[in-house]
């Protein structure tokens, strides 16, 4: 929306299914194998994974299956890590299954320390994001990275980013935060450039919001988290 504001946006909340972090693998598959041929009906160009643990574990099994460009988080937030850091020591905080799969690890040359934060989520989308409950928790989490040395963190799901500041706070002006979703826009227009398929910047792009849960709950924390009203938001049933 910031970046590139003339483009139109599909967005799908699988809020009947989330958070997707402790679920087993080959479900985490099996819910994008819903989630995409939806998004390709609806008329996507390209598709963003914008979900860490789809992006680690969902992606590697699915990119090549479909007839639409699908990116992943993983690989642009690796890079910018990379780019980041100065003593190659980086932290991750991320879903459990992120964490597990070693998507990170993988992708990057360089030490990567891991930790999986399962109450991020649920104290985020509950709208204590700079709670003394939220920072206790935070300190928690962070604490063996910071034993570590580490001098940049990924906010490896995309909920984190929310709690930036607050874990600017903990880790300190020398550890460098990575939001592996800016790195993706960048890629994002890159791809629709030499695809010609970048839209003119004078058309002004529209925004549809689907669920699969409760429309009217999306829409309050969506808000919320967005800064924006959402004003509708519509409920499908994924086959």
């Amino acid at each position: 929306m910031e970046k590139l504001p003339h483009e139109d946006l599909i967005y799908l909340a699988d809020t009947a299914r989330v958070p997707y972090g402790n679920r087993a693998p080959e479900e985490i598959i099996e819910i994008n194998r819903e989630i995409l041929p939806f998004l390709i009906k609806e008329g996507a160009k390209l598709i963003v994974m914008a979900c860490g643990t789809s992006s680690a574990i969902a992606y590697p099994v699915l990119k090549d299956e479909y007839p639409v460009h699908i990116i992943s988080l993983i690989e642009a937030g690796a890079r910018a890590a990379e780019n980041a850091t100065r003593s190659g020591r980086i932290g991750l905080i991320a879903t459990a299954a992120t964490v597990n799969s070693g998507a990170y690890p993988q992708a990057i040359k360089g030490q990567v320390f891991s930790a999986a934060c399962p109450l991020f989520v649920p104290l985020i989308e509950g709208g204590f994001v700079d709670s003394d409950e939220t920072r206790k928790v935070a300190k928690e989490y962070l604490k063996p990275l910071l034993k570590e040395d580490i001098d940049t963190l990924i906010l490896g799901c995309t909920h984190y980013p929310h709690l930036a500041n607050l874990i600017k706070e903990i880790v300190g002006n020398n550890v460098t935060l990575v939001d592996p979703a800016e790195e993706v826009v960048l890629d994002i227009k890159k791809m629709l450039k030499k695809a010609g398929t970048l839209k003119a910047a004078n058309t002004p792009g529209k925004c549809e919001y689907f669920v699969t849960g409760s429309p009217l709950q999306f829409v309050e924390v969506g808000s919320r988290l967005l800064g924006r009203p959402i004003p509708h938001a519509k409920q499908i049933a994924l086959a």
